[in-house]
């Protein structure tokens, strides 16, 4: 695994939104601004529920198609936690800037152009997720998310949980899966050749990493060549987070 460190987080990090968040690990840092319910412009307004925005800044320049795409995937999977149809005709707002990314030695790889949106998918949905909670914004669950490939590495395959630039510049294929506090599975992005066992599998790594029921385990994970790297347990480091937030709110009591 790429990753030597712990994810960090904190809440509420922006006094003047609603709420804010921010996240780090894997090399990648992204701060989150929350804001809403809010009464949405007439050309957002939806009759029946809430619109939400998400807008991506990168860490330099300005935005272009590939942040659009990150905005539509994690538009997309917010609208399935956040209860939107509470809130109709308003505008719920989710501003991610992306501060820092990995080193990457291996940025003239095709194959790591590709994949280049994948890798910082489960820092933008974390932290958004962990802003939305900062907000108080309605939810009928939270996500947990983390990204895999199946790499050959000393003749073996196995499935790597945050995989380095040089380890995504050897994958066979690249995936980021997203499981809500119930165990469902809400986005799914997939992207090289893979068969329906390796797929499998890494349905399995990613459950154990995101679920803390451990929908995967070991066992079933390691029927490919090579071993499954451990990752962290991303449900516990949210309720954590979140548990020491409370803590030190109530502290003066």
């Amino acid at each position: 695994m790429s990753a030597t460190t712990a994810p960090e987080a904190a809440l509420s990090v922006l006094p003047r939104a609603d709420g804010s968040a921010k996240y780090s690990y894997a090399g990648y840092t992204v701060t989150a601004s929350v804001n809403g319910p809010i009464e949405a412009q007439r050309k957002d307004e939806h009759a029946q529920e809430a619109y939400v925005d998400v807008i991506v800044r990168p860490a330099a320049g300005v935005g272009g198609t590939r942040e659009r795409h990150l905005e539509s995937l994690l538009q997309s999977s917010l609208s399935q936690l956040i209860l939107v149809k509470n809130f109709p005709r308003m505008l719920i707002q989710v501003v991610l800037q992306v501060e820092a990314v990995p080193d990457n030695d291996y940025e003239n790889t095709k194959l790591v152009q590709a994949s280049l949106n994948f890798p910082i998918i489960p820092a933008l949905l974390q932290t958004a997720v962990l802003g939305l909670l900062s907000a108080v914004v309605p939810m009928r669950a939270t996500a947990t998310s983390t990204v895999a490939a199946v790499v050959f590495q000393d003749g073996a395959k196995r499935v790597v949980v945050d995989p380095s630039p040089k380890e995504l510049a050897a994958a066979r294929s690249v995936h980021v899966l997203a499981f809500t506090s119930h165990d469902e599975l809400i986005l799914a992005e997939s992207e090289g050749d893979f068969s329906v066992k390796e797929w499998d599998d890494v349905y399995d790594a990613a459950a154990k990493i995101c679920c803390q029921s451990g929908a995967g385990n070991a066992d079933t994970a390691m029927d490919l060549d090579g071993p499954v790297n451990a990752g962290p347990d991303m449900r516990q480091f949210l309720n954590s987070t979140l548990e020491a937030k409370v803590a030190a709110d109530l502290y003066w009591k």
